[in-house]
């Protein structure tokens, strides 16, 4: 993977966890308890500064009812 591909791949990440976040009415603060890191930490991942963990992936799925490859852009849904 070129090294664009995957900037444009951690914001893209970033918006639909942004976006489902949004749509659940949850806080960064709330998000952030529940993975387990600090809140600035969970809006890194959302500004597409940070790749979160496979751990981190999986619990955020869970989390907000996704699937990975949602999140990874492999399916629209």
């Amino acid at each position: 993977m070129k090294e664009n591909d995957e900037i444009n791949l951690k914001e893209s990440v970033g918006k639909k966890l942004r976006e489902r976040r949004m749509q659940l009415k949850m806080t960064q603060r709330e998000v952030s308890t529940a993975l387990g890191v600090a809140q600035p930490v969970y809006q890194r991942f959302e500004k597409g500064i940070y790749e979160c963990s496979y751990s981190q992936l999986l619990a955020l799925c869970k989390l907000f009812d996704i699937s990975a490859d949602y999140l990874l852009g492999l399916t629209e849904y």
